[in-house]
């Protein structure tokens, strides 16, 4: 069994074209928010290092997931990238109610 038939088993998928169709937007959304960190960083010029990077990490999240959901809309793929999202929240929200 190939890794694409993998993929297309855990995320439920029927052909391998989704696949890539989702691991494109895995990609598009990394990259776009790889570059939104370089132009932050470059268009506020932050005297401190640890304070940019605190902030960015806790204003990314939502950011990074509505790009995500954006670009999955973009390509077709809305439905599966909203029940990810849902998946996803749904076990942060777990893992911190188990902490508490």
């Amino acid at each position: 069994m190939s890794w694409i038939d993998n993929l297309k088993r855990r995320w439920n998928v029927e052909s391998a074209g989704k696949v890539w169709i989702i691991l494109c937007v895995f990609a598009l959304t990394g990259t776009t928010i790889m570059f939104l960190r370089r132009f932050l960083k470059a268009e506020f010029d932050w005297a401190n290092e640890k304070w940019f990077t605190y902030t960015y990490y806790w204003f990314i999240l939502p950011i990074y997931n509505a790009v995500l959901l954006l670009y999955g809309a973009l390509f077709g793929q809305f439905r599966f990238f909203w029940e990810f999202e849902k998946r996803f929240f749904g076990r942060l929200v777990s893992v911190f109610k188990r902490k508490s």
